[in-house]
């Protein structure tokens, strides 16, 4: 369990990151046209995954923007924005936004993502979702990077996570 806050106020989530080194656990998420995909649909590319709690705050929604345009300028990577958003959502926010260069996949059917990557909030107001984190993976699924934001409503450390790739 790892501990993070909102707005100061200590919550809770469901276990820890995988570990840097560790090859990243697969899963099932749903896309924006409800397709279902796993890990082994992006096999071979470099991942970054922008992982929060849902695109309808004001944070989550710069994290996917950011992500957006740094996404574009980046050779054999993906970036998947993760969140228990439903996948109409998701694609309503990109289509309004005009963003193309991320790829939005929901943990809304039963929030295995979550459980698997250790990061389903387990109490507290947001209880249910997930907390804001980003894992960087190579080629190959291994982990190379993992950024559990400490506090909710920050934005992750988008320069890191990047310099990661430049590793992966």
């Amino acid at each position: 369990m790892a501990t993070v806050t909102l707005k100061g106020n200590p919550i809770n989530t469901s276990s820890n990151l995988p570990e840097v080194g560790a090859k990243a656990p697969d899963f099932l998420l749903t896309t924006t046209d409800l397709a279902v995909h796993s890990l082994t649909n992006y096999k071979g590319s470099k991942l970054v995954l922008n992982i929060f709690p849902s695109i309808d705050t004001g944070t989550c929604a710069q994290s996917v923007r950011t992500f957006n345009k740094e996404a574009s300028e980046l050779e054999n990577t993906k970036v998947l924005c993760i969140s228990r958003d439903l996948p109409f959502a998701q694609g309503r926010f990109c289509g309004a936004e005009g963003l193309d260069n991320v790829i939005n996949l929901s943990d809304f059917k039963d929030g295995s993502f979550g459980k698997a990557y250790g990061l389903n909030i387990v109490d507290g107001p947001l209880e249910g979702l997930h907390s804001r984190c980003v894992v960087v993976l190579d080629e190959n699924g291994t982990v190379k990077y993992t950024e559990q934001v400490g506090e909710i409503v920050d934005e992750p450390n988008y320069k890191a996570a990047l310099e990661a790739l430049q590793d992966a």
